[in-house]
């Protein structure tokens, strides 16, 4: 018997043996994969014990951190769970991983609050109004789909989409929103063990679907212009399959690139095979130039933007558009799922695309949502704390203690989001995100609401309170 078999033991089947035999590749991802793929045929089961890494390791001549590696990414997606001393475990995948940090930003069911400022959503009363755009597609000239091989999408919609794109795409298509487009891609280009560079703070979604994936994420650094070139030049050295930014109006931060910005970012993605992700969440009610990396590196470029804060929630329509070697399959595989985006929402978002009033509308939008920020992020700034730029809908407000920010704020009737679950890195300074695009207009009902988040953002763990 070997050092491994007895190692594991002498149970029903021989766990050493199976994950040894099954493994072709003994890279990390190989080594994951492997296992994963044992599991997944029901070879392991749900409490088998795995080899300890230097059991393993010496089994398969690799090194124990490349195991080391391989039983982080299983963690990750939640296939096996370590005990510490007891070892690491094969655990019940049936029941699907909830986006933790997606659902730990808004306000929990059953609180009240005077004031909900955690949802990065747009306020109804600017969205454009949709009754002549809904009369108007309901109209004689509908025409209703005749085949599920119809083209998926309207023609008059894409020549719109086409014209207002930042670069030359190859393919366009529709998702069901930002977030639909995001998982659809992460879909494509991501594999168990993969390395994924975003931005650090990031949207807490796209970390929960990295983490459904078993990708390793790599954090980047912002400044007020967004990522770095000097942080994605560090990130590409690991080797990442695929990049996630925002070019304007990031989330959390608001911030928004330059074109030097962007034309230093893909100067530093020139030298290595990475996919670009874009994700334009904001779309028409960000402030900032549409820029995109696209315009120097199209062929690796996929944008994903979103009408959903300018026209709409409940349009569920994000237009996606770039590498053919990543939509096309993406368009293909949507095929065998919801199909296409319904042609009758196409039809109002045409409508409201350009239609002179909805044009207005979401201008309106853009420069009130800008007013908005700029003036909570001045007031913040004279008295002492620290903001980001806030374009679009949100900000982002540095402060001494997170928990203390929220309990003084919600004293208040005030609820926003913390900060912790938007960090892809720890830091050491604490944070909130503000959804400044909900503040009110008034300007007496404003100014206690700044003041409030002055004392709050100036709050030490021991401090409670707030202007009520």
């Amino acid at each position: 018997m070997t050092a491994l078999s007895e190692a594991v033991g002498n149970d029903s089947h021989d766990v050493g043996n199976i994950v040894r035999d099954a493994i072709t590749d003994s890279s990390p991802r190989g080594i994951a994969a492997a296992v994963h793929r044992l599991i997944r045929a029901g070879r392991l089961v749900t409490g088998d014990r795995l080899p300890t890494v230097r059991e393993l390791a010496l089994s398969i001549d690799v090194s124990p951190a490349t195991v080391s590696e391989a039983w982080q990414a299983l963690s990750a997606v939640g296939a096996t769970k370590s005990r510490g001393r007891a070892g690491t475990f094969v655990q019940d995948t049936r029941e699907p991983s909830r986006p933790v940090r997606y659902l730990g930003i808004g306000v929990q069911s059953g609180v009240l609050t005077a004031l909900d400022l955690s949802t990065s959503m747009p306020d109804p009363a600017l969205l454009p109004p949709m009754n002549a755009a809904l009369a108007e597609v309901a109209g004689p000239s509908l025409r209703w789909t005749t085949s599920y091989l119809d083209n998926p999408l309207l023609p008059s919609l894409e020549e719109i989409l086409r014209q207002d794109w930042p670069f030359e795409p190859q393919r366009m298509g529709l998702v069901d929103g930002a977030l639909d487009g995001l998982a659809r891609v992460v879909e494509q280009v991501v594999r168990l063990g993969d390395r994924v560079a975003i931005e650090n703070p990031g949207f807490p979604a796209l970390m929960d679907l990295l983490e459904s994936r078993g990708a390793e994420v790599v954090p980047l650094e912002m400044d007020g212009l967004g990522v770095t070139a000097d942080s994605l030049a560090a990130a590409v050295r690991e080797q990442p399959v695929a990049v996630f930014i925002h070019p304007r109006a990031q989330n959390p931060t608001g911030s928004s690139m330059t074109e030097v910005r962007v034309r230093d970012l893909a100067n530093v993605m020139s030298s290595n095979s990475a996919w670009i992700i874009e994700a334009d969440h904001s779309g028409a009610i960000a402030s900032g130039a549409d820029v995109s990396v696209g315009s120097y590196l199209p062929e690796r470029t996929i944008r994903i933007r979103s009408y959903s804060k300018s026209h709409g929630p409940d349009l569920r329509i994000a237009a996606i558009g770039g590498a053919a070697d990543v939509i096309d399959p993406l368009m293909a595989r949507r095929m065998l799922g919801p199909g296409w985006t319904s042609r009758i929402l196409q039809g109002v978002l045409v409508q409201l695309l350009t239609s002179p009033e909805a044009i207005s509308s979401v201008d309106l939008a853009r420069e009130t949502y800008r007013r908005r920020s700029t003036q909570f992020c001045a007031f913040l700034s004279a008295n002492g704390i620290q903001v980001s730029a806030g374009d679009g809908i949100n900000v982002w407000v540095q402060v001494n203690d997170e928990r203390s920010a929220l309990i003084t704020l919600a004293a208040a009737g005030i609820h926003v989001a913390p900060g912790g679950p938007f960090m892809v890195a720890s830091s050491t300074s604490s944070h909130l995100r503000v959804t400044a695009g909900l503040l009110p207009d008034d300007a007496v009902h404003l100014t206690r609401i700044y003041e409030n988040f002055v004392i709050a953002a100036k709050a030490q763990p021991s401090v409670r309170g707030g202007i009520s």
